[in-house]
């Protein structure tokens, strides 16, 4: 006789955005404060709740955030010696905060109400993608020879090939009056654009060729050539 064991999915670790040692001391007390004001009153990381005593208590961050907070408004003033202070004081709170977001992350096991009663700002798990500059054109970057740019097109339904072209603006920004053009047949390589001028800006657009003639040009992508 066969058995079947039935198993609970682990919840996901909730992670907190940090990255706070790159931001401002201002930044970082504002952040610490929220923390001291919601993690401590939070009934989910309380001692009746079950959960272990946190690495770092309510004194003790709060007399962080005092030093810092008074680092701030001294380094004001612009003395070298205050400043060093102050980024001394940031780096003690920055230290406390990674510890305590470790914690929030292990105990809130998953649940987003208990994160975010913690006044820590979770992590995005969504993959930021690059949006495309045009309908029809994704990206533009320097080729590695000067004078080169290497133009990356946007795929079209039913095209069979596209067409790019490209010239130097009018005055005020206006379309150019003279374009370049060249046919590109597949976009697994990008086009080459070659000739131009470096720090002269173009303007670059492109559009599909189908069955029936061509698209509509996309909107036009403004480049300095290096």
């Amino acid at each position: 006789m066969s058995t079947t064991t039935s198993t609970t999915p682990k919840p996901k670790t909730i992670k907190a955005k940090l990255g706070l040692g790159h931001q401002s001391a201002q930044d970082v007390l504002n952040t610490s404060l929220s923390v001291y004001n919601n993690f401590f009153a939070s009934s989910f990381f309380s001692a009746a709740s079950g959960a272990p005593a946190p690495p770092v208590d309510q004194a003790t961050l709060k007399a962080a955030n005092d030093t810092l907070q008074s680092t701030i408004v001294a380094a004001a003033g612009g003395s070298k010696q205050a400043i060093t202070a102050k980024n001394h004081a940031k780096d003690a709170v920055v230290t406390l905060l990674d510890q305590l977001a470790t914690y929030v992350s292990a105990n809130s096991k998953g649940d987003m109400n208990a994160f975010m009663s913690s006044g820590f700002t979770p992590k995005s798990t969504a993959k930021s993608k690059t949006p495309p500059l045009s309908e029809t054109i994704k990206k533009i970057v320097p080729a590695p020879l000067t004078g080169q740019m290497l133009v990356h097109l946007m795929k079209f339904p039913g095209a069979k090939t596209y067409l790019l072209q490209w010239g130097v603006p009018g005055p005020g920004g206006a379309l150019p009056t003279t374009w370049s053009s060249m046919p590109v047949d597949s976009l697994k390589t990008p086009a080459t654009v070659t000739g131009l001028i470096p720090g002269t800006t173009y303007v670059f657009q492109a559009r599909a060729v189908i069955q029936n003639g061509y698209s509509n040009w996309g909107d036009p992508v403004a480049r300095i050539a290096v």
